[in-house]
């Protein structure tokens, strides 16, 4: 088995300074696309039937929930932010670390009553996945599963969240 690099990015929003894993480079050897897609398929097997629609947080989680989607052969909806949806949208603002942001995911979106199932890169503060939690509540869906890449334990992100979350990685 092969094993990658993920590599620790410095990034700076607001001057204040944040360790991230850049998980971007998972994606540039066919194996570790193939690896996560073994895992994916796996986790897909686990959650079939009881799922109805996936979200992908923007931007990392639009690379790996549509791999997920497709063995689910579910839909995926996009959860973005301010600006970045065509059509009508549903707002939910929330606060950073370093600031105030705003979510938002199409108004047609959701059918009211789905299971959904949350995926993202990265859990930390658990801050983004609770917003969009809130949001996909407000447009009338139910979040059931979450899952992340990766996971900062001493931050206990998961403690915020009142679903169960698969992490691929923790540290």
């Amino acid at each position: 088995m092969v094993l990658y690099d993920l590599f620790i990015v410095c990034n700076c929003p607001s001057l204040l300074w944040t360790i991230i894993w850049d998980i971007l480079s998972l994606l540039s050897h066919s194996d570790g696309i193939k690896l996560l897609e073994t895992i994916l398929k796996q986790i897909a097997n686990e959650m079939r039937g009881k799922v109805d629609c996936i979200a992908m947080l923007e931007t990392r989680g639009f690379i790996f929930a549509p791999m997920l989607a497709l063995h689910l052969n579910i839909p995926c909806i996009p959860v973005s932010k301010k600006g970045n949806l065509p059509g009508p949208v549903i707002e939910m603002s929330y606060i950073l670390e370093y600031g105030e942001d705003i979510l938002t995911v199409q108004s047609n979106s959701i059918i009211k009553g789905q299971k959904i199932f949350i995926v993202d890169d990265f859990l930390a503060t658990g801050g983004t996945l609770e917003a969009a939690t809130k949001l996909i509540q407000k447009a009338g869906g139910e979040v059931v599963q979450g899952l992340v890449l990766m996971e900062k334990l001493e931050l206990e992100g998961r403690k915020r969240l009142n679903f169960p979350m698969i992490s691929l990685m923790s540290e």
